[in-house]
């Protein structure tokens, strides 16, 4: 096991929620959360707030207003 450390973990926390990392980086803070509370409390926050982004930008508007707004670009 190599911890990587607070900084390192806390600097890379959004490439790491996204799985933007090598392998080895990936492993490297997985472990690292799986023993710090507060890198892993500052996971859980970033985790919780993607999750949360995601499921909104699924939503889609009414058709009423949907449509209302592409009227109003055409004119």
């Amino acid at each position: 096991m190599t911890d990587c450390g607070c900084e390192k973990a806390k600097a890379e926390l959004e490439e790491f929620l996204h799985r933007e990392l090598s392998e080895q980086d990936l492993v490297d803070i997985q472990e690292h959360l799986d023993g710090c509370e507060d890198c892993s409390g500052e996971h859980l926050v970033g985790l919780t707030l993607t999750q949360k982004v995601q499921r909104a930008c699924q939503e889609k508007a009414p058709e009423e207003l949907r449509a209302s707004i592409l009227a109003s670009l055409d004119s």
